[in-house]
């Protein structure tokens, strides 16, 4: 296994748990030491098996980047035209990702610090202090996977409940070393009646923590955007993988 994290010494418990009380949410930031972060980010801006993830109703669409480029160009813009259609009114979503195993010896076996981090995450250390800011019992696992959006890309709104999977809190893990704003990619929670209660814009280092269920998306990433919005995602489980 490569090398792994440690946590940056700034991080105070307390005054995290009462914040995430006070809104089931939370940012940490910085959340690693500063060189595990660059060496993270610096291995995902690396990876070349990255797949286009999309929806479509209740099925998960794949595509590597060559099947993507052998699309015509009517053929993309029916594509298109079939998410843009779909997200008006329902969920729907579309970005890249790298997606890595539940099972702890298959994390080992990869060896890489995409697969080590989700291992980190999952350690026993790290889930007893994610239970303390949390003010939750009974974590298990943390599930994990690299997500990378860019222009077009973006995630409706919804609120990670589904049954059978015990998501007790989602995470998400910015990498992005600069972000304007506007180039969209914003995590937005939505208000009980409608509209933005929060948004948080993508930041380098910066664990995003909140409860499940809440409702929340990721905002269109413009065609401006001057780079890739990059994170490590996923949900702190109950129960064994």
């Amino acid at each position: 296994m490569t090398a792994g994290f440690s946590l940056h010494p700034s991080i105070d418990p307390e005054r995290l748990a009462a914040c995430y009380a006070k809104d089931r949410r939370v940012q940490i930031a910085p959340f690693l030491i500063e060189e595990d972060a660059a060496r993270l980010a610096a291995h995902l801006s690396g990876r070349a098996d990255w797949r286009h993830v999309l929806n479509s109703g209740d099925r998960v669409l794949e595509f590597a980047a060559s099947e993507l480029d052998a699309l015509t160009a009517e053929q993309r813009d029916r594509l298109d035209g079939a998410v843009h259609a779909a997200a008006r009114d329902g969920f729907q979503y579309r970005f890249d990702s790298i997606r890595v195993p539940d099972q702890a010896g298959e994390r080992e076996a990869l060896g890489d610090p995409l697969a080590a981090f989700a291992a980190f995450l999952s350690s026993a250390q790290l889930l007893a202090l994610l239970e303390r800011i949390t003010g939750t019992r009974g974590l298990g696992f943390a599930d994990a996977q690299a997500t990378r959006y860019t222009p077009g890309d973006f995630l409706t709104a919804h609120d990670d409940d589904v049954p059978g999977k015990n998501r007790l809190a989602a995470y998400v893990l910015g990498l992005t070393p600069r972000w304007r704003t506007e180039w969209g990619g914003l995590l937005l929670f939505h208000g009980a009646t409608g509209g933005v209660a929060e948004g948080y814009v993508p930041g380098f280092n910066t664990l995003s923590l909140f409860a499940v269920p809440q409702a929340h998306s990721v905002s269109l990433v413009t065609p401006f955007a001057g780079h890739p919005r990059l994170s490590v995602t996923g949900w702190l489980r109950a129960g064994r993988p």
